[in-house]
């Protein structure tokens, strides 16, 4: 194990100063380039390509001859001191990364080095285990032993030319320091041999005296130095340490280094002294301190490696050291004080590191932030305080208002500032708010409030100074200040009343905090603000009043309730007053829907639907465009309302489609007309009353059309009732048809009052409704309806929609005449069928004189149809009639006369063959061929 350290110990000494060696040769000859010539050779010779060749002859010009000619100066060669005559550097690197360099001829002089020093301990520990020497011996010569080392580092230096390496007189240096450190240590430490004081003294001489040969022999020395004295306690070991002797002891080691990279400019030895004091710190945290003198001799020494040692370190990087340093610090004086119990005296220690820090941050500007880093961790220790007594929480707070708090009051308006000064007044006001009622939260309310209220006269206090200037209140301090202010104030509201309170409360800052934004010109205290008014509505929603409703689900009224969303809703109308545009819209719509849920608390649940509807009228008719956020929070609340009747007629209406009978209704009268009808009411007059865009316009136009149809059509169904398959066989036919003209009647008025887009929507409804409904799913030829008088109207209002349909779409000829046919080709054969067997057609069978009628009719109407394609030059009615009368004879042929005998079956044969012949002559008659053709 010991030969393993020592191997480790070596490479990394020998990396490090061929690391430093290299850089200082680096550095050395970039200062030396500012006097080498600047001369250099043509670019097409040292890229060792010919010249271009000229295209043309210059024309020589004749240059003026100067009447003194300069000598050239003659430039210094570059040397090194470190180079031997005749040696390459770039030879010397590539030899210094081999192999036989690194294992032959640098790290064996490093190795015996700290081998020399490990065996000075052996020695030690071999002696305390064998016995042989006493204490005062052994520590005698230990203290020689390190002696004779430095000597021999001294005589190896004065013998240089025989030597030829200064490694060697370096390396036993370090040693010698090491052993000096341990014995020392030991004495004191393990056999108590001299008192702590002259202990004192003498780790305070080896520290100056290790100073000095590091000067003397150099940075390795300074190393060892550095590796012996932090080992030293881990080599000696001891059961029972004493803490404030190793605290200074590793003070004055560590001190010592800084000092010396001071005076050599090494910034990197003081940042590894730094790193090892660290280290040895949190282990003795870690361990555990008992008693006053072991957590003072820590926490002090804590602060030396946080706040002063890494004042002496120059060159380099000092500034980055230092920051590391004091946040390393802030961290392990955390430690002590989490470990140590929170005692006060581990406080104390914390707070002097936060003085230093303090004093740190007006020194240099790069540590500007290391004392809002401590502010941070002492609010976070005082939070996890577990049980702290109240007089001692007390003091804590005291303490960081005074050290955090206060000077940053004194200059958060001065022009010294910093950007940390106005929050971190800002935190500690509110960490004085609310770690008292979180670490006691029994008390009584109002002794809860008190601190929060100290908060809120800290943050307002420093923020009311700054008001009188009006250069300041626009700045973010005073917005910091002032948003601070209120959150301690609305904390003190949580603590102190009872928790309904709290969203109207925070509400009522947010808009106190916009008027005063506005009052100073300060945009950044609108935002905050508007963060105040977000917190309001999350408070509203997250955390309900035991009696709070949203769809009035309790009988009782609840005037607390009402007054819970009644302040946020009054809050978002002055914010919608005086806000900036996107605020004022936001804040507009969010006050329509806080009135709507302070309503929600009082009004019966029967009637809230109704709210949404009223307060859309009432906005819509004003007129005023500034209030269509409001109006469409409160059109999506109407149809809102209006969604569960909605879906429940899509799924009425989507079985229907499929051909099941609708035979339930769960929508009942009245809430078809509250949900659907008002709702329906109020879009129509928002469209028509409330200045919007055409766009948006058309759009509303059309959602209160279709739910004012669906709310019309459900209380239609409620007047004509169908419960049972025998109510849909009796008044299916009637109810289908009265609904179709009722759509047909309302096109008309549309079109007559100038609305051809609605008008086009109803008929093309009443279309699709007797198309699907009557003519294909629920047809008297294959589906048992009771027809009664319907069959005519029916397909009378049909009809007439499709004749109509000429006048918006002119250029649907074709689908329009195709729509007639079908129209008189199924109106005539249920015609028929209802005239052979009365009213209920599908209730007896097809006799002869039916079907002979069948063929007569569609013969009838092929005729008929050629009459009016000839008269009208109608290419489809011609072809449509031939198709009739194709069928027709193939019917004859196929089936009629196959069941006919005797006259009927002559007479058959006579007919179709009448028919035949009219129609070639009408076609030879109207039609001459080259129309034929056409």
């Amino acid at each position: 194990m010991i030969f393993l350290l020592t191997m480790i110990l070596a490479l990394a000494i020998g990396y490090l100063w061929t690391e430093v060696h290299a850089l200082r040769q680096r550095i050395e000859t970039l200062e030396l380039t500012r006097y080498w010539s600047s001369e250099s050779m043509p670019l097409a010779e040292t890229a060792g390509e010919a010249p271009p060749e000229r295209l043309y002859e210059p024309v020589p010009v004749a240059q003026p001859v100067p009447d003194i000619v300069p000598e050239p100066v003659p430039h210094p060669e570059p040397a090194s001191p470190w180079l031997l005559e005749h040696e390459d550097p770039v030879v010397d690197q590539a030899r210094s990364l081999g192999f036989e360099d690194i294992f032959g001829r640098r790290l064996p002089i490093w190795a015996g080095g700290v081998t020399l020093a490990v065996a000075g301990f052996l020695i030690v520990k071999y002696s305390i285990e064998a016995g042989l020497l006493s204490p005062a011996t052994r520590v005698i010569l230990g203290m020689l032993f390190g002696t004779f080392l430095i000597g021999g580092a001294e005589a190896a230096m004065r013998a240089q030319d025989a030597v030829r390496d200064i490694r060697v007189r370096q390396a036993l240096c370090g040693a010698g320091i090491a052993t000096w450190f341990a014995a020392i240590l030991v004495a004191v430490d393990l056999y108590h041999l001299v008192a702590p004081m002259i202990a004192f003294v003498g780790m305070a001489g080896v520290t100056a005296v290790a100073a000095l040969l590091s000067l003397r022999f150099g940075a390795p020395s300074a190393v060892l130095g550095l590796i012996g004295g932090l080992a030293a306690p881990a080599l000696i070991g001891s059961n029972e340490p004493n803490i404030p002797l190793l605290s200074l002891y590793l003070a004055l080691t560590v001190g010592g280094l800084s000092v010396v990279a001071s005076r050599e400019r090494w910034w990197w030895l003081g940042a590894a002294a730094l790193t090892g004091g660290f280290g040895w710190g949190l282990l003795l945290i870690l361990n555990g301190l008992i008693g006053l003198s072991q957590t003072l001799s820590v926490g002090l020494f804590t602060l030396a490696l946080a706040a002063g040692f890494p004042l002496l370190l120059t060159g380099g990087r000092p500034t980055i050291v230092r920051l590391i340093a004091g946040v390393a610090g802030c961290a392990q004086m955390a430690a002590l004080v989490a470990l140590g119990g929170f005692a006060l005296l581990d406080w104390g220690l914390f707070g002097l590191l936060s003085i230093a820090a303090l004093w740190l941050s007006r020194r240099e500007a790069a540590l500007a932030e290391v004392p809002a880093l401590g502010l941070g961790v002492a609010i976070l220790l005082a939070e996890a305080w577990p049980g702290p007594p109240a007089y001692a929480l007390a003091l804590v707070l005291t303490g960081i208002a005074l050290i955090h708090a206060a000077p940053a009051a004194l200059r958060v308006w001065t022009p010294v500032t910093r950007l940390i000064d106005a929050p971190m007044v800002a935190a500690v006001a509110l960490a004085i708010a609310i770690l008292p009622a979180l670490h006691f939260p029994h008390l009584p309310p109002l002794l809860r409030a008190w601190p929060a209220l100290a908060g809120v006269a800290l943050a307002a206090g420093v923020a009311g100074w700054g008001w009188f200037d009006p250069t300041r209140c626009t700045g973010g301090r005073f917005a910091i200040l002032a948003g601070a202010a209120a959150a301690a104030l609305a904390l003190a509201d949580a603590f102190g009343l009872a928790a309904w309170t709290i969203a109207p409360a925070i509400a009522l800052l947010a808009f106190g905090l916009q008027l005063l934004g506005i009052k100073a010109a300060n945009r950044m205290l609108e935002y905050i603000a508007c963060g105040f008014g977000l917190a309001s509505l999350l408070f509203l929603l997250s955390m309900p009043h035991e009696a709070s409703r949203w769809i009035g689900s309790l009988d009782p009224a609840d005037w607390i309730a009402f007054v819970r969303w009644s302040v946020p809703a009054a809050a978002a109308v002055g914010f919608a007053w005086c806000a900036p545009m996107l605020v004022a819209r936001i804040a507009q719509a969010l006050a329509a829907l806080l009135f709507y849920s302070a309503c929600a608390q009082v009004i019966p649940g029967d009637w809230l639907s109704v709210m949404p509807s009223l307060l859309l009228v009432a906005l819509a008719a004003t007129g005023l465009a500034s209030l269509r956020p409001a109006a469409g929070a409160a059109a999506a609340l109407a149809i809102g309302w209006a969604l569960f009747p909605l879906i429940s007629w899509l799924v009425d209406g989507m079985a229907a489609l499929a051909g099941e009978t609708s035979l339930a209704w769960f929508v009942g009268f009245a809430p078809a007309i509250r949900q659907l009808a008002l709702p329906a009411l109020a879009l129509g007059v928002a469209a028509n009353r409330l200045p919007m865009p055409h766009p948006l316009r058309v759009a509303t136009s059309i959602a209160a059309a279709l739910v004012g149809l669906v709310a019309v059509h459900i209380a239609y169904r409620h007047l004509i009732p169908i419960k049972t398959e025998f109510d849909f066989i009796a008044r299916g036919m009637m109810e289908r048809t009265i609904w179709e003209i009722g759509l047909a009647l309302a096109a008309t008025g549309a079109w007559a009052i100038h609305r051809p887009r609605t008008a086009l929507l109803l008929g093309g409804i009443a279309l699709a409704h007797f198309g699907w409904f009557t003519m294909l799913l629920h047809d008297p030829l294959w589906r048992d309806q009771d027809v009664g008088p319907w069959l005519v109207p029916a397909y009378a209002a049909a009809f007439a929609l499709v004749w109509a349909s000429g006048w918006p779409l002119p250029q649907a000829q074709r689908v329009r005449d195709g729509a007639m046919m079908a129209l008189i080709v199924m109106f005539a054969f249920s015609a028929l069928r209802q005239i052979a067997h009365g009213t209920m057609p599908l209730w007896q069978g097809v006799d002869g004189r039916e079907d002979i009628g069948r063929s007569v009719l569609a013969i009838a109407l092929g005729v008929g149809f050629l009459r009016y394609g000839i008269a009208a030059a109608a290419r489809d009615w011609r072809i449509v009639s031939l198709g009739l009368m194709l069928v027709a004879v193939g019917k004859v042929f196929l089936f009629d006369a196959s069941g006919l005998d005797g006259l009927l079956r002559i007479g058959a044969f006579a007919a179709l063959g009448s028919s035949l012949i009219g129609i070639g002559w009408l076609y030879s008659r109207y039609l001459p061929d080259d129309r034929v053709r056409r």
